[in-house]
């Protein structure tokens, strides 16, 4: 079954039909999801569904626009998350220039404390990365990310920094941007990477794939993303399924914290 790496169903975007999107999941050929933390109060949201579903994993962290909300306090609150059964990284962490032109240091500085925190509790981490390719990728040569494992959630650089991160044993998520038709640099990424280094995820409820582009993601546009890639890889979709979903087990399930 689909193995969906990256949504994020604890978005208000679902207030209203959270317990059916997720209900239906499951009889569309999706199997697990990682619920992914990106503010200080999905910490809380994130360890509900977690709990509450038996199919959804969950990943801690700040998001790299939520630094200003970080402290030791907090940083202590992951670590007793991650110890949960279910925690599966610590993300969404990183760094993001888009919309912070000034904050970088403060950004860098707690990404690579959160990255500490990884090896610490000894698990993957999922990787926001925008318009910050070479300091995401100094910071995690400078903390050894080599050893901690994860995946560079939502990938958009090229296929020379893709070259990079596999190299560290990363894996490269894929969603949605892949299946638009100005997304010539993405198909290239997908042409070049090997299969086993490809994770799939939507990041719902944002970046919706053709032919759904524009409206709320969820999980149930997974099967667009899959198509996509084994239209560029010229293989059987059902083997981007069960390749991915190994791949992901590998990475999120079989790590447990200390």
């Amino acid at each position: 079954m689909i193995f969906e790496t990256h949504a994020h169903y604890d978005d208000e975007a679902f207030d209203d039909d959270r317990k059916a999107v997720l209900d239906s999941l499951n009889d569309h050929g999706i199997g697990r999801v990682i619920n992914v933390c990106s503010s200080l109060e999905s910490l809380t949201t994130t360890e509900q569904l977690m709990e509450q579903y038996p199919f959804i994993y969950g990943a801690f962290g700040l998001h790299p626009d939520e630094t200003g909300n970080l402290n030791e306090e907090i940083i202590e609150r992951i670590r007793r998350l991650a110890r949960k059964k279910k925690a599966a990284a610590i993300g969404e962490i990183g760094l993001d220039y888009y919309w912070n032109k000034e904050n970088h240091e403060e950004q860098i500085y707690w990404f690579e404390r959160q990255m500490e925190l990884a090896n610490r509790v000894k698990l993957p981490i999922i990787v926001h990365s925008r318009d910050a390719a070479l300091d995401t990728l100094h910071s995690m040569k400078k903390l050894h990310a080599d050893e901690i494992g994860g995946v560079l959630h939502c990938f958009s650089y090229s296929r020379e920094m893709a070259r990079e991160y596999l190299s560290m044993g990363f894996y490269l998520g894929i969603g949605g941007v892949v299946t638009f038709k100005n997304g010539r640099k993405m198909k290239e990424v997908v042409n070049y990477a090997p299969l086993d280094r490809i994770l799939l995820e939507t990041d719902s409820p944002y970046l919706a794939p053709e032919p759904n582009r524009g409206k709320r993601n969820s999980s149930l546009n997974l099967p667009y993303i899959a198509q996509m890639i084994a239209e560029i890889k010229h293989i059987d979709y059902e083997e981007v399924i069960q390749v991915t979903e190994k791949n992901a087990e590998r990475l999120f399930v079989k790590k447990q914290p200390v």
